[in-house]
């Protein structure tokens, strides 16, 4: 068994990250590139919890703005990381990595009941877990469940997968004097509003300071490299280095989804 400096970890997967190169739909060819990277590392003895979002299938808060009663349209969303949380599975499990999903709206026939001493006894036997159904709550966030997920299973990191090598002082496709920032507090993203994830989830991690790493999916073994020690991408935490952040103003996105 590998050295690894974080051996068990949480992955938060955009929708958008199984979209591939679309906006839309489910790319097969990327769910399985994600899965080969989810089964590298798998096999150097980590335990893995994913929790996929639904953005590239149905987004609660973007229907509610044309009418949709809010309450329906994010427990569509919750319904949409259900069917990516299937495609995950399927993908995982036909390169040989055994896995369960556990939702948190009960569907019995699709997955097991959430339950957190299945989980851990699942992760303990080594069974990559899909964390599918967000919180079962409307008004909350995929990411937020990813924050109380980790924490519920003792993880030691959020992975939070995106399609940019950080978190940026203003968005890079936009702006050419963008800087990435390597290392950030909890308080800097709240104060500076950098799209991270969302304040919800960043307060939850502050309060039990859980690091997230935020970095780019779509590099080959990025994943590998996190959990073997490399620096990959932006780290957020309670006690980032002196002299690195603090000076650099940070717009609103910080990141191309």
């Amino acid at each position: 068994m590998a050295e690894l400096k974080y051996k068990r970890m949480l992955l938060k997967l955009s929708g958008e990250s199984l979209a591939g190169k679309g906006s839309y739909g489910i790319d097969h060819e990327m769910v399985r590139e994600i899965a080969l990277q989810i089964k590298e590392i798998h096999e150097l003895g980590s335990e893995i919890a994913i929790v996929p979002g639904g953005g590239n299938i149905f987004r609660g808060n973007i229907a509610s703005t044309f009418g949709m009663e809010r309450v329906t349209a994010d427990y569509m969303g919750m319904l949409a990381t259900v069917i990516n949380g299937l495609a995950l599975q399927d993908a995982l499990e036909k390169e040989g990595v055994y896995t369960r999903m556990l939702t948190s709206i009960s569907m019995h026939q699709v997955a097991e009941p959430y339950v957190r001493r299945r989980a851990l006894r699942h992760l303990e036997k080594g069974r990559v877990v899909i964390f599918s159904g967000g919180t079962g709550n409307p008004y909350f966030t995929t990411d937020t469940a990813a924050s109380l997920k980790a924490m519920e299973i003792n993880a030691e990191v959020i992975l939070k997968a995106t399609k940019v090598d950080g978190v940026y002082s203003a968005d890079p496709l936009v702006d050419k004097n963008a800087e990435r920032l390597e290392d950030l507090s909890y308080i800097d993203i709240l104060k500076k509003g950098l799209k991270v994830m969302d304040a919800t989830s960043i307060s939850l991690c502050m309060d039990h300071n859980l690091p997230i790493i935020i970095f780019n999916l779509i590099e080959k073994g990025n994943i590998k490299r996190i959990l073997m020690g490399e620096k990959i991408g932006t780290i957020v935490r309670g006690n980032p280095h002196p002299n690195e952040v603090g000076t650099k103003e940070g717009g609103d996105d910080s990141e191309s989804l």
